[in-house]
């Protein structure tokens, strides 16, 4: 807006002080500007009620607040919607009344989490110490951030990991039943399967294909045994000088034995126990001969502690894992059904701002073949269009039917290439039946 403009408004706003529409055209042309001072003067001493509408009090918050007048824009910014409590935040952090400057920081985004400025959340979670001054030394105050009693720290270096049990995942039932059966209760009643010389423990080894909670399966039944979890990850076992991986393996193992009952978990398995006939180094070797003996050996005493293995490759493990004793029992982990991929959608929906009118049964009838990984990453795309929805309107849009529609049709199923290849391992390499959980599931995949 020109100068000559501005002042020509200026002198009509003068002649009716009371048009608040041109209060507002004023206000805001003048802040455009950068001139709060000569729009704090413009708003001179009108208070809330000389001003008609909420938006216009809004814009005298913004300028008593730019202009150096944070008490002032206190009592313009009374109201309870998002942007006059994100305002009142402001201006209490101006007043160095940081606590109510944080809730009302968290009732504005609690509203609209367009509103979220994570700058400002910063600046609202310090603390503020005055050191009194002196008649040589004037008070003193000090800015402090994150905790004093170095738990930033602890939290940093022990990550909390909240329990998981069969609640968190979604279908898998038949599966669910069979853990229950076979390794959950023999830990619960250890001394009735004592009595028929049972062993508590064992090995089981869950194979797949990548995404359909293989991982989240281990940790749950670790949850539901309410058992020690170890999670071996690769690199916690393999090392580049001669020995050393055997060793690191056997101490993970006598950690395990020393803290019954207890899961040991180790995922991609294939890459610590693959074939040996196809192994070129004798260190590869002597490893796989390690956990076979670490697993079953003549000394080993592995009551109380299971053994889960989890693979995308089952045809690449060494045959010697699955006799018996050692991986004796094999579980296939498919892609979920047309009703676990609901209550896994619903799931993954549960606690994100949606519509009561989001489709879940057209969303689960038309994406067979998906993993929970890829239905994750549905409910994920979902979730970017509405955000992106929220910034554009200014206001925020809950993830709604047509989002999920359109990450429908963006998203393909990741399964199909391992069931094409699992398929060929079930028709001519399944003499000891292993794969006959897969030949089923491939007969009703067309169906789920």
């Amino acid at each position: 807006m020109d100068p000559t403009t501005l002042e020509g408004l200026k002198a009509a706003l003068a002649a009716s002080p009371e048009n608040d529409k041109l209060l507002t055209i004023v206000l805001t042309a003048l802040l455009e500007r950068g001139s709060a001072v000569e729009a704090l003067a413009v708003l001179g001493a009108r208070t809330p009620d000389d001003v008609a509408t909420e938006d216009t009090r809004l814009l005298a918050a913004k300028v008593c607040l730019q202009a150096g007048e944070p008490s002032r824009a206190l009592v313009f910014a009374g109201a309870e919607s998002g942007q006059a409590l994100l305002l009142r935040a402001r201006a209490l952090l101006a007043l160095d009344r940081l606590p109510e400057g944080r809730d009302a920081y968290d009732r504005a985004v609690a509203q609209n989490s367009a509103l979220e400025d994570p700058g400002l959340r910063q600046r609202l979670a310090a603390r503020v110490r005055a050191f009194p001054g002196t008649e040589d030394r004037p008070t003193l105050k000090v800015i402090e951030r994150g905790p004093r009693d170095g738990s930033d720290l602890g939290q940093l270096l022990v990550p909390e990991v909240e329990p998981v049990t069969f609640a968190d995942v979604g279908g898998l039932d038949e599966i669910k039943d069979q853990i229950r059966k076979r390794i959950i209760l023999p830990f619960q009643k250890p001394s009735l399967f004592q009595k028929f010389k049972k062993r508590v423990g064992g090995g089981i080894l869950m194979f797949g294909p990548p995404g359909c909670g293989k991982t989240l399966l281990a940790r749950a039944t670790a949850g539901e045994c309410q058992a020690h979890f170890f999670n071996v990850a690769i690199s916690d076992v393999l090392d580049m000088y001669v020995g050393e991986s055997e060793s690191k393996l056997h101490a993970i193992f006598e950690k395990a034995r020393a803290a019954p009952p207890a899961v040991v978990f180790f995922d991609e398995i294939e890459a610590l126990g693959g074939k040996r006939q196809y192994s070129r180094e004798s260190l590869t070797s002597k490893l796989v001969s390690q956990f076979l003996s670490e697993m079953d050996g003549f000394s080993r005493n592995n009551q109380g502690v299971l053994i889960l293995g989890a693979t995308n490759v089952p045809w690449s493990v060494d045959s010697a894992f699955l006799r018996p004793g050692r991986f004796d029992r094999f579980l296939f982990v498919p892609p979920p059904d047309r009703s676990a991929r609901e209550t896994i959608l619903r799931l993954h929906l549960e606690g994100r701002p949606s519509q009561d009118s989001v489709d879940i049964s057209y969303l689960a009838k038309n994406s067979a073949g998906f993993s929970g990984a890829d239905l994750r990453h549905l409910v994920e795309t979902a979730a970017d269009h509405a955000i992106e929805a929220t910034l554009a309107q200014g206001a925020e849009v809950p993830i709604e039917d047509d989002h999920l529609k359109a990450a429908l049709r963006e998203i393909k199923p990741t399964t199909l290439e391992w069931l094409t290849t699992a398929r060929n391992y079930a028709r001519y390499a399944n003499e000891a039946g292993q794969y006959d959980a897969v030949l089923e599931f491939l007969q009703r995949f067309g169906k789920s």
